[in-house]
C-alpha cells in the first residue's frame, strides 16, 4: 500500500458484515444547545458507547475475525498503552485465542485492569517505542502470536471505517465529517468510507496542538515522527503509519489543531449538556470548533466521538 491506498469502500462494507454480530451500532446524538454555540448542525457518532469503550474495537474485531484460524491459533499480539490493548483483548476472547499485549510500565492501573478483565496477557516494558517493539519481538518469538498493528494494518483501517459507514447511512447530506488523528486509523478509514459513499463530503482531521505531527506531515508531504508530544489527549500521541498517511494524503482535506484548554472545555461541555462520558482524545473535534480553528458555520457536520475510557481519578476540571 506504500504506492497509494489499496483499500476501498468494498473492504469497509465487508468489515461491517464481518463484525455485525459483535460490535455495537452506536447511536448518533444531537444537542440543540451545542448546535447554537457552533452555528451548525452537529451529529455526534458516539463510539464512546462501543464495546471496550472506543471505536478501536471495530478494527481489532475485523482483523482478528478475518484471519485464518491456523494463523490466529497461537494468539494475537500488539503493543498499546490503552484503547487498542483493550479492543484486541476482547476481540481475541470472542475468537477464543490468546491476546498478548505489550504495555508501557507507566500505563494507568485502570487501563491495565481493563486489559486483564478482557483476558489479555500483559507484558510491561519501558515507556518508549523502541522498548515496546523490542518486547513485542520477544513475546512473538516466545508465543508465535501474529502481530496486529494498532492502526497501520489494512484490516484494522477497514474496521475503523465502519463507524463513518454507519453515520453516512443514517444522516444524509453531511457537508463535513470530523475525526481525531493519532496514528491515523480512524480518520483514514473515515476518509475511505466518505470517498466511496459521499464524495461531496469533506473529511477533516483534528489533533492536539502539542502533538501536531500529522498536520506537519500532511503539509510536508512526508511522515514527520511525533517527538515529545505534550497533551491531555493521551490517545493521540502516536505518529502516522505509511498506510494511514497515504490514505490521508489522498482523501483528507486538511488537519487542524486544538489547544488543550479547548479540549477540556469541549469534554466538559459534552458531559454536562449531552450527559455522555468522553475522553480527551474524543473531545478534540468539538474543541476545534469551539476554538475556531475549524470553521463549520452553517454546515451539517458529522463528528466521531472516538471513545469514553476516562480515568475517573484524573478528571481534568477536578484537578
Amino acid at each position: 500500500m506504500n504506492q497509494g491506498p489499496a483499500l476501498s469502500l468494498d473492504d469497509i462494507e465487508l468489515a461491517a458484515e464481518r463484525i455485525h454480530s459483535f460490535a455495537h451500532h452506536t447511536p448518533v446524538l444531537t444537542s440543540s444547545g451545542i448546535n447554537r454555540m457552533a452555528g451548525a448542525q452537529l451529529y455526534f457518532k458516539c463510539e464512546n458507547f462501543q464495546k471496550a469503550g472506543a471505536f478501536k474495537f471495530r478494527g481489532a474485531c475485523n482483523a482478528v475475525l478475518a484471519l485464518d484460524r491456523e494463523v490466529t491459533e497461537a494468539g494475537v499480539a500488539t503493543h498499546s498503552s490503552g484503547n487498542f490493548a483493550q479492543a484486541l483483548s476482547l476481540a481475541a476472547r470472542i475468537r477464543r485465542v490468546p491476546a498478548y499485549i505489550v504495555m508501557p510500565e507507566n500505563a494507568t492501573p485502570a487501563k491495565k485492569a481493563a486489559v486483564e478483565e478482557y483476558g489479555g496477557n500483559i507484558t510491561l516494558c519501558e515507556p518508549t517505542l523502541e522498548a515496546r517493539e523490542e518486547m513485542l519481538a520477544e513475546v512473538r518469538k516466545r508465543t508465535d502470536a501474529v502481530f496486529i498493528h494498532p492502526y497501520n494494518n489494512e484490516l484494522v483501517i477497514a474496521g475503523q471505517g465502519t463507524a463513518a459507514l454507519e453515520l453516512l447511512r443514517e444522516i444524509d447530506e453531511l457537508d463535513t465529517i470530523v475525526a481525531p488523528v493519532g496514528g491515523g486509523g480512524l480518520v483514514s478509514g473515515t476518509a475511505l468510507a466518505v470517498a466511496g459513499l459521499s464524495e461531496d463530503t469533506r473529511v477533516i482531521g483534528v489533533e492536539p496542538s502539542g502533538a501536531d505531527d500529522a498536520r506537519r506531515s500532511l503539509e510536508a508531504g512526508r511522515i514527520i515522527p511525533s517527538e515529545n508530544p505534550r497533551t491531555i489527549a493521551d490517545g493521540l500521541l502516536t505518529s502516522l503509519g505509511d498506510n494511514t498517511f497515504s490514505i490521508i494524503r489522498a482523501f483528507v482535506e486538511r488537519i487542524v489543531t486544538v489547544d488543550d484548554t479547548y479540549i477540556v472545555r469541549a469534554m466538559r461541555l459534552l458531559w454536562e449538556r449531552m450527559k455522555i462520558v468522553v475522553e480527551p482524545s474524543a473531545a478534540v473535534t468539538l474543541g476545534a470548533i469551539l476554538q475556531g480553528t475549524l470553521d463549520v458555520m452553517g454546515e451539517r457536520v458529522g463528528i466521531i466521538l472516538s471513545g469514553g475510557n476516562v480515568d475517573l481519578d484524573a478528571i481534568p476540571w477536578l484537578g
